[in-house]
This record gives C-alpha cells, structure tokens and sequence, in this order.
C-alpha cells in the first residue's frame, strides 16, 4: 500500500520520517510505502484521480489543506469546523477527509501539563490557528483571542470558533500586549514571525505553544524557558497528528508513538547538526 504527503513546499516535511518509523514498528515495511510529493492546490485533483487501488491515504500540508476538505466525500466534525483537512483516507472508493492538527495540539498541550487553559490567545489567522482554535474548545477553553496582523483576514477562525461552540475575539496583532493575560499563548506563525513578540509573551505568566519544529528552539520558545513558562514546542503537535494518520491510514489499533517519536527528534538532531556544520 502507498501513502504520501503533499504541499508546496513540502521537500523538509518530516512525515517520511515518522510513518516511515510507524511501518516498520508495525512490521509492514514490506508492504507499506510512504513518499513525498510536491502539489500546489490547482494540482490536488489530477493527483487525486491518479490514485488507483493501491493508496491508502494523503498527508496534506499548505496550501492544500482547505482543497483536500473540498475534494472529499465526507469529512469528520474537526475538518467542518475547521474548514480545513490535513488527512484523506481511501476507503470502498471514497474520499474521506480528517483534521488530525486539532487532535495533535490536544495531545501536545496535555502531554507537557498544559491541556487545561480556561483562557487563551492565538497567534495568527490561518488553517492552524482555526485548529488551534478547535483544540482549545475540546480542552475546555471559555474563550479565545485570536491575533493577526489583519483581523479581517482571520475572519475564518471567527467562524470556526463559532462552528465549534467557543467564542473567538479578533484583535490586530499590534495590540498583542493587550490580550495576553490568559493561561496559554499559542503561536502558529510561521518561523521567525513572533520573535518580535517572544519578550512580551514570555513576561505574561501564560504557557507558550509555538507550532514551529524547526529550528527549535524557537525565539519565542526560548524567552519563555528561561521566564520558567511551561512551553510547548510544534514537534509533538506534529508526533501525535501524524500518529493519528497512521491509525486513520492503516487500521492500527495504536501507533507506535514512542518509536516515532524517536526516530523524528534523531532526523530533527540530524538537520541540526548538518545546518550548524554549513554555517561554521
């Protein structure tokens, strides 16, 4: 059987490395295969009708993820809130869509001790941030702050928020230091885009959740360490949406998360290092 991801760009993606590791703790290397392929939203559906018997499913990265929610069959309650899907499973000929993000934010914040925020504010105004927003609901969050640089662009998490039954301010991101007096700050700008803010946030007394992997630690991870904040970095995110996929994609009872988990630090240390001995 195949599986893959697919995005622009997607040649970094770190889900080969992780399914990869699934398969062989599952002891179906032999028969499972998962790659990686480059896909821009206008090249979704002839990748899509090219997918024969033999595909079990997609991992879908951006930009693609509100296409995979448009080109499926059916779809979970987290894809419909959300308005986005980052999972397509192959089943009796259909297409059926999965937002594993919002479960994987879930378990990245209750597995570092902070899966319990009654307040919080989210960074950003995209498909992430709408599942952060998603996740929060679940974790039992009252509210949510969400901050871009145009607020009427995140006009999406709005009514996502809504969608998932938790109400969503939006506030422009200039005005971060007005909204930041809850238990979590999550971050789902891109790399670099909160350094900015990485003071002001870590000063707050909120925990930190900052989607990026790498390079970790990020900026704002980093101030809020040495502030003594519980901060979540985006790798276990990252571990327990694509554990999610293994399970959707396979029929696994459970993944293997912990051999996952290690074979995704050991690549991530390695991209390290090779980056550390290209700027020496």
């Amino acid at each position: 059987m195949r599986a893959a991801v697919l995005g622009s760009p997607v040649e970094h993606s770190l889900s080969p490395v992780l399914h990869g590791a699934a398969y062989e703790a599952l002891g179906i290397a032999g028969e499972w295969s998962y790659g990686r392929h480059e896909c821009r939203e206008d090249g979704l559906l002839p990748f899509l009708r090219g997918c024969g018997p033999e595909w079990a499913g997609l991992s879908l990265t951006m930009p693609l993820k509100k296409a995979a929610l448009d080109a499926a069959d059916a779809a979970d309650d987290a894809s419909r809130e959300v308005g986005a899907s980052n999972t397509l499973v192959f089943r009796e000929g259909r297409r059926l869509a999965y937002n594993t993000d919002v479960y994987g934010i879930g378990e990245a914040l209750r597995e570092a001790g902070a899966g319990a925020p009654r307040t919080a504010a989210v960074l950003g105004g995209g498909a992430t941030a709408a599942s952060a927003v998603a996740a929060l609901r679940r974790l039992g969050a009252a509210s949510v702050t969400v901050l871009a640089r145009d607020p009427a662009r995140a006009e999406g998490v709005r009514l996502a928020g809504e969608r998932a039954g938790i109400a969503v301010e939006l506030a422009p991101l200039a005005e971060l230091e007005r909204h930041i007096d809850v238990d979590l700050v999550a971050s789902t700008l891109p790399s670099g885009a909160a350094d900015p803010w990485a003071d002001t946030v870590a000063a707050s007394g909120a925990a930190v959740f900052d989607v990026v992997y790498s390079p970790w630690p990020t900026v704002l991870g980093r101030a809020a360490a040495e502030a003594g904040r519980t901060v979540v970095g985006g790798f276990p995110m990252l571990l327990h949406q694509a554990a999610a996929q293994v399970e959707l994609m396979t029929g696994a009872e459970r993944a293997p998360v912990e051999r996952m988990r290690r074979a995704g630090e050991a690549e991530l240390a390695r991209r390290a290092e090779k980056a550390a001995a290209e700027r020496a």
